[in-house]
């Protein structure tokens, strides 16, 4: 249903960037309308085929296409929004009939060099962000515990593998932390991943003296998420399905499935009460994929909740319309006397692109309150 979805919006959004590509006066002049949408449906067919066949398929070829066909998608999606603004602006050419044709041209123009932002910042590493939580009824002992949390790495795409997962590690290790959390949408969900990827994963986490833990995201559960849960466990992560676990005596880690996808079962309403029920008193952080039901979790008493998911809207302006569903977006949030905090995620999804929206890995030292 979700490709089916996309793949319909992308493609009334590239229907109306190339009829309006072939009115720009610089293009009518020098190129015939039938070579522009026959650029067109070629461009259409390479989203659809990356799409289609390079997201769920293996070899040289799917990576190229599903590569090309997500960052073309993002490109059309930069050139529409500028495009829309003119249009909307000029009145779709009622307002300025003589200049509308070439403010076209400029809006087409700003979406390509947006796209090229994008791009040079899709490719940077992740950015450190940091924060000091105070969390009451931590023990004194563990006052400055620096725990660090990657959301959203999505391995297992084309350009998201163990390279760039060995420089994720050299980035952890460098602040030498005293527990590792993954918040979910770790990996991709489609296959097996690779064992040496699952190796390289498990160095993120190891020797870390307060342990390492993950949650399950949304596409984690795309595939099997008691399959995707044995990987990660594999990898050296122990995985918090609706439940909780005291990794010292007084600090309390709960975690519980994907809030997104458990409703989409009717099933979301009691994973929370689930996961802290008939914990022992102390400072509680609460790992949850989705950064929903906070004011629930705020209630029952946890200290801190870590999320992920919305990478922040990932390419602007798309965080607008993430918002809607996602209020609580990215950063810090205070909410009922409770620490949210939202990360923007470590990795991408689809294109391999992010505008005003660095990637992040968040380094927290807890304070006692």
């Amino acid at each position: 249903m979700f490709g089916g979805i996309l793949i319909s919006i992308v493609t009334l959004m590239h229907l109306h960037v190339f009829w309006r590509l072939g009115s720009v006066p610089l293009v009518a002049r020098r190129v015939r309308r039938g070579v522009v949408a026959a650029a067109g449906l070629v461009l259409w067919l390479m989203f659809v085929s990356g799409r289609l066949y390079g997201h769920g398929g293996s070899g040289p070829m799917a990576v190229l296409l599903e590569v090309a066909g997500m960052n073309w998608m993002a490109v059309v999606f930069l050139c529409f929004i500028s495009l829309t603004a003119i249009e909307l602006v000029t009145g779709f050419g009622w307002l300025m009939p003589r200049i509308a044709p070439s403010l076209r041209g400029g809006s087409l123009a700003i979406g390509v060099v947006l796209s090229l932002i994008g791009f040079v910042q899709g490719v940077r590493a992740p950015v450190w962000v940091r924060y000091e939580v105070g969390l009451a009824h931590l023990p004194p002992e563990l006052d400055g515990t620096v725990l660090v949390a990657l959301s959203d790495l999505h391995l297992g795409q084309p350009l998201l593998d163990r390279d760039w997962l060995a420089r994720r590690v050299e980035q952890v290790r460098s602040e030498r932390p005293d527990i590792v959390v993954l918040s979910g949408d770790v990996l991709e969900g489609h296959g097996h991943p690779a064992n040496e990827l699952l190796q390289t994963l498990g160095e993120l986490g190891s020797g870390r003296p307060l342990g390492a833990w993950a949650v399950l995201g949304n596409h984690e559960w795309h595939g099997n998420p008691d399959r995707a849960a044995g990987y990660l466990t594999e990898a050296g992560f122990e995985v918090l399905r609706n439940r909780w676990v005291e990794v010292r005596p007084g600090l309390i880690l709960a975690g519980v499935d994907d809030l997104t996808s458990l409703s989409r079962a009717g099933r979301d309403g009691q994973a929370m009460p689930r996961a802290l029920s008939g914990r022992p008193g102390g400072a509680t952080i609460l790992l949850s994929h989705t950064p929903w039901q906070a004011e629930q979790a705020a209630s029952l008493g946890v200290g801190l909740m870590l999320s992920g998911h919305t990478h922040g809207g990932q390419v602007w302006p798309f965080g607008y319309l993430a918002r809607l569903r996602y209020p609580l977006l990215a950063g810090r949030y205070e909410i009922d006397g409770m620490t949210t905090i939202v990360s923007r995620g470590t990795g991408v999804w689809g294109p391999r692109m992010r505008l005003w929206r660095p990637a992040e890995i968040l380094h927290l030292t807890l304070r006692r309150k």
